[in-house]
């Protein structure tokens, strides 16, 4: 399976010209069979005091029509992130695009950055979709510094783990440390996509990666506007689970408990 990485700057607000370059990457790089993958919230923009509601797309309008007709024209899939309007509420979405289904995949980030906690709802939902034998699930920025998403979405049978990502300065190394330990604790593969360039006061840290399921990084971008293709290897997910399994070893019974002793108290397993 191909991915791409697509490593783009983005506009708070400018949802034409967002949709113009997720566009125009899909014509120059996408590629018959492939998976694109675009940063956090690339669409929109992110939500900021005074400008969520006015940002935010549903997902049956035609920003996201026009996503799913290059995917089918250019036999590309893409994750790409939006602010997602339902009703009175927003919340930040990344959406999985395949060219046989259409949108085939919505996520709602689960774990909400301080700054977008009172702008934004958070989603409650986890799940993960199969396309062409592989199984994908979808996680955004903050999510991926907790290994319990990660590790649901490795119970339902992922292979790849997709990141849209937004990133920013000083965290960069937190986010690089934390997506080879999610890949290696559930060995599967993890491809993050970060924005770059600045916006929303911030300056963004760039560093796409993709991780292999023992956790060794198999490519890293810089700091700069790029797209970059890669192949996942068929056989490294066989080697990550050839001679041990996370999954099925875990001991999940074991569980730390306080009690007292003659000494006070102490904080021992069973």
């Amino acid at each position: 399976m191909q991915i791409t990485l697509a490593q783009l700057a983005g506009r708070e607000g400018d949802i034409d010209h967002n949709l113009s370059r997720a566009l125009e990457c899909l014509q120059r790089h996408g590629a018959p069979g492939s998976l694109m993958i675009f940063p956090e919230t690339h669409l929109t923009g992110f939500a900021e005091p005074g400008h969520v509601t006015d940002r935010a797309l549903t997902l049956d309008g035609p920003e996201l029509g026009a996503l799913i007709d290059a995917s089918r024209e250019r036999d590309t899939a893409l994750a790409i992130g939006l602010l997602e309007r339902d009703g009175e509420r927003v919340f930040n979405t990344t959406v999985l695009i395949t060219p046989e289904r259409g949108l085939t995949l919505r996520y709602r980030k689960t774990h909400l950055w301080p700054d977008e906690r009172d702008l934004v709802t958070p989603g409650d939902d986890l799940s993960c979709a199969e396309w062409r034998g592989r199984r994908l699930g979808l996680l955004i920025c903050y999510d991926l510094e907790f290994p319990e998403p990660a590790r649901a979405l490795a119970q339902m049978g992922t292979d790849l783990l997709v990141v849209t990502n937004g990133n920013m300065d000083p965290y960069g190394p937190v986010h690089a440390r934390a997506a080879q330990a999610r890949a290696q604790e559930n060995q599967c593969y993890l491809a993050m996509t970060n924005r770059v360039g600045e916006g929303a006061g911030l300056r963004f840290a760039g560093e796409s990666a993709l991780v292999a399921p023992c956790g060794e990084v198999r490519f890293r971008a810089g700091r700069d506007e790029g797209v970059t293709r890669l192949t996942l290897d068929e056989a490294e997910l066989t080697a990550a689970r050839r001679d041990y399994h996370y999954l099925r070893d875990r001991r999940l019974p074991l569980a730390g408990h306080a009690e007292e002793t003659a000494l006070g108290r102490v904080w021992r397993l069973p």
